[in-house]
C-alpha cells in the first residue's frame, strides 16, 4: 500500500470537515442547473493531469454542491442521515478492499456478515435452516427472492429456462423493482398481477385470493407473492398473516419486502406491525434507509439456505479453492466481486447493541407521530396518512404538491418529495433521519409555511 495514501487521507479529512460543517450550517445545497455542471466545476477529463491542490479545490466545490442527504432540511428520499460508527466501518471497508466471495479473500469479514444474518434471523423467528446474504440493495434482494421462488416451483428452470405459464402477485403500491425483475428472470412483465389496495395502501387479501383462483382456472401457475412492509408512498404494511394463509393454501412462496420499514424488527414497541413475518419464505430490509448506515446496506434472508444455494451456487475451481461452502459466501450471492457491506452495519450494531438500534427505530416513529399531530392541529393542512407509518402525506392550503415541492427545491429551501395514492396527490414527508429532533420537524413546517406565504 503506497505511503502516498497518507497524503490523500489528509485531504479526505480536510474535505470531510468542510462537508460536515457546511451541512450543519446550511442543511441544504444550492441547486445547480444540470447543463451548467460540466463547465462550473471543471468536471471534464483531459489528457494532462492536475496538481493535488487543484484536485482538492475541485473536489471541495463538487462536494459542497452535492445534495446533503444528512442535512436537517432533507426529507426527500427513503433514507437520510448517517451514523458515525457506520461511516467508520464503511471507510475501513474501502481501505481493506475485500471481496465477500470467499473466506480466503475476506477472512474475518465473512463471520461479521454471518453474525448479522444470524441475529436478523433470530429477530424474525426463522428456523436454524435459514440462509442469507447482503446484496446491493432492496431491488437486488427482491430479484433474488423471485429467482429462488421460481426455481423452487420449477427446478428444471435452472437448466432448461422457463417454459411454464408462471405468474406472481404484488400490490399496486409495491416497489417498482418488482415489475422490472419480472423481465430479468424470464417471467415477463405481463405476468405480474398488481393487486388492489385499500385507503391506507395495504394489499386487499380478498382480491389476492380471487386473482390467484382465477389464474389457476385459466391454466397459469402462481408461484410468488410479494408483500410490502412499508410501501414507498404511504408507508403501508400489507396484511402478512392473511397473505400467508392464502400462500399456504396454494403452495406459493411468500416474500416480505421490508426495504423501507423492515428495521421495525428491532423495535419491541412497534413489532406488532410485522405480525406473521415468521411465516414468510424470504425477507429483506435496508439498514441504509432508517438506521443511518451508508448506501447501500441490504439484508436478505430465506427460510431454508438450500433454496438460496440451489439458485445461486455454481462450480468455479479457480475461485472456491479453500474452506467449505458456508464460508464461501459467493455460493449464496448473485454477485462474485461483492463489496463488503457488512462491516458498516456490524460497527453500528456492535457499538449500540440491539437495544440501541431499537431506540433509533422508535425515534423515527416518534417523529412521524409528532408531525402528524402538528398537521391535525392546523386547519390549513389536510392529512392523508395514518398511525404506524413513517411517511407523512399531507397538503397545505390545497396548493399543488408538485408545484410546492419543486419550488422549495428550486429556491434552496427544502428537499421533500410528492406522491399519489388513489385520487389524492400530496407532499410526502419521510421520517427516517433518527438524528432529527421535534424542533427539526417544526422547522420543516415553518420553512414550508413561510415560503408559501411569500412566494406562492
Amino acid at each position: 500500500m503506497s505511503e502516498k495514501l497518507f497524503d490523500d487521507l489528509n485531504t479526505f479529512n480536510h474535505l470531510a470537515k468542510e462537508i460536515i460543517l457546511d451541512c450543519n450550517k446550511k442543511g441544504i445545497s444550492k441547486k445547480v442547473k444540470p447543463t451548467d455542471l460540466l463547465k462550473k466545476f471543471g468536471i471534464e477529463l483531459n489528457n494532462s493531469g492536475i496538481s493535488d491542490n487543484h484536485l482538492k479545490e475541485i473536489l471541495k466545490e463538487i462536494a459542497l454542491h452535492t445534495p446533503k442527504t444528512s442535512g436537517k432540511l432533507f426529507f426527500n428520499q427513503l433514507f437520510g442521515g448517517v451514523n458515525s460508527k457506520a461511516v467508520l466501518g464503511d471507510l475501513l471497508a474501502v481501505l481493506l478492499n475485500n471481496s465477500m466471495a470467499t473466506y480466503k479473500i475476506a477472512g474475518p469479514m465473512v463471520e461479521l456478515e454471518r453474525e448479522i444474518l444470524r441475529k436478523v434471523a433470530h429477530l424474525i423467528s426463522y428456523p436454524n435452516t435459514f440462509g442469507g446474504t447482503m446484496p446491493t440493495g432492496g431491488s437486488m434482494s427482491n430479484f433474488m427472492a423471485l429467482v429462488v421462488a421460481r426455481d423452487k416451483k420449477r427446478p428444471k428452470t435452472i437448466q432448461d429456462g422457463n417454459t411454464d405459464r408462471l405468474v406472481f402477485y404484488t400490490s399496486e403500491n409495491s416497489h417498482y423493482s418488482i415489475g422490472k425483475n419480472a423481465s430479468f428472470c424470464g417471467i415477463g412483465r405481463d405476468n405480474v398481477r398488481y393487486i388492489d389496495t385499500n385507503e391506507k395502501g395495504e394489499m386487499i387479501s380478498e382480491k389476492l385470493s380471487h386473482t390467484i383462483q382465477s389464474d389457476i382456472k385459466n391454466g397459469f401457475i402462481p408461484f410468488f407473492v410479494n408483500a410490502t412492509l412499508g410501501t414507498t408512498v404511504m408507508g403501508a404494511t400489507d396484511p402478512i398473516n392473511k397473505i400467508h394463509k392464502i400462500c399456504k393454501n396454494h403452495n406459493i412462496w411468500l416474500h416480505v419486502d421490508g426495504a423501507f420499514a423492515g428495521s421495525v424488527i428491532f423495535s419491541k414497541k412497534h413489532k406488532h406491525l410485522i405480525k406473521g413475518i415468521q411465516h414468510s419464505d424470504s425477507f429483506c430490509f435496508n439498514p441504509h434507509k432508517t438506521l443511518g448506515t451508508p448506501l447501500s446496506t441490504s439484508v436478505f434472508l430465506v427460510k431454508n439456505k438450500k433454496d438460496l444455494y440451489n439458485s445461486f451456487s455454481h462450480k468455479a475451481d479457480y475461485l472456491y479453492q479453500t474452506d467449505d461452502n458456508d464460508y464461501n459466501l459467493g455460493q449464496f450471492s448473485f454477485e462474485c466481486g461483492r463489496r463488503n457491506n457488512a462491516l458498516k452495519f456490524w460497527t453500528l450494531w456492535k457499538s449500540f447493541g440491539t437495544e440501541g438500534i431499537s431506540e433509533m427505530v422508535d425515534q423515527n416513529y416518534i417523529l412521524a407521530s409528532f408531525a402528524r399531530d402538528y398537521i391535525r392541529s392546523n386547519s390549513n393542512y389536510t392529512l392523508y396518512s395514518f398511525e404506524g407509518s413513517l411517511s407523512i402525506c399531507f397538503n397545505y392550503k390545497n396548493i399543488d404538491p408538485k408545484l410546492l415541492c419543486t419550488e422549495l427545491y428550486n429556491n434552496n429551501k427544502l428537499m421533500v418529495g410528492y406522491g399519489k395514492h388513489k385520487e389524492n396527490e400530496f407532499v410526502r414527508l419521510v421520517s427516517i433521519n433518527r438524528e432529527n429532533t421535534k424542533e427539526d420537524i417544526l422547522n420543516f413546517f415553518k420553512v414550508l409555511e413561510e415560503f408559501t406565504e411569500n412566494n406562492l
